[in-house]
């Protein structure tokens, strides 16, 4: 049995297949971690989210930005994006089923040894405490009120964390961290604008992951979002956004012994 950690599919269904093909992956056997951002961008989101669900307890998935931004614009409180995909899952027969499934899945992960999330994790989170915020946001998704997170997720403040938050708030800085975050001060605030290589950042900020004594620092981290970064395995992280969408590669992780595959994702 082995256990495969995958960055951004984005709709990227023909690749992943492939890469899965390249893995000898045994869905009797073998289980996956998804880092997030099944859809949107690529051509084939439909495709991916209903394969995904097919795999049931084998996949553990987690919720990344375009996860978030089809069940909000699905629900009505935003138009999609020039450039989204999303329209073959928004007409689809089983578009319920798949949008109750995709707002059911983790906002992060821990198991075998190591962390996941989509984003990043603010430098005064322990993993422990991060769980922990994690299922509050997960609670809300899943709730019959979800509609009123969805409808207040978005937006940039607060732009760093309190203990003391409350209500939608404290909700949208768990989920900014989680789904958005690249980088941050040494005290957690965070910027948004920044989406290229980190260099050149604004002055005192710095990946959240180059941190010094951030607290899950202890455990190794798997995170993607950031594409411009690219496969990065410094710091005691292993970032696997490696831009499939963009034509680059999609690719894995073997948690046993830390192996990295990847498979080409332009033709």
């Amino acid at each position: 049995m082995a256990t495969y950690a995958i960055g951004d599919v984005q709709g990227c269904y023909s690749a992943l297949r492939r890469l899965l093909d390249q893995l000898r992956f045994d869905a009797a056997r073998d289980r996956l971690w998804l880092v997030g951002d099944l859809v949107n961008r690529g051509p084939q989101s439909l495709a991916v989210l209903r394969f995904v669900k097919s795999l049931g307890a084998r996949a553990v998935t987690l919720l990344g930005n375009h996860d978030l931004h089809l069940l909000v614009v699905a629900a009505g409180h935003v138009k999609p994006h020039r450039r989204d995909t999303l329209s073959a899952v928004l007409r689809a027969p089983d578009r319920d089923e798949l949008l109750d499934w995709l707002r059911h899945r983790k906002m992060m992960h821990a198991g075998a040894g190591y962390a996941m999330v989509h984003a990043g994790l603010l430098p005064q989170w322990s993993i422990p405490k991060a769980l922990k915020l994690a299922r509050e946001v997960e609670t809300a998704l899943r709730s019959d009120g979800y509609n009123h997170f969805l409808r207040h997720m978005y937006g940039d403040q607060p732009d760093r964390w309190r203990d003391d938050l409350t209500g939608i708030p404290r909700l949208r800085v768990i989920t900014n961290v989680m789904t958005r975050l690249r980088i941050c001060t040494v005290d957690g605030k965070m910027e948004f604008a920044h989406q290229g290589k980190p260099v050149n950042l604004p002055r005192g900020y710095m990946p959240w992951y180059s941190v010094p004594r951030r607290r899950s620092r202890g455990t190794p981290v798997i995170f993607g979002h950031w594409a411009a970064l690219g496969l990065y395995t410094g710091s005691n992280v292993f970032a696997l956004d490696t831009g499939c969408v963009w034509g680059r590669a999609l690719s894995a992780l073997r948690l046993s012994d830390q192996l990295l595959l990847q498979c080409a994702c332009g033709a």
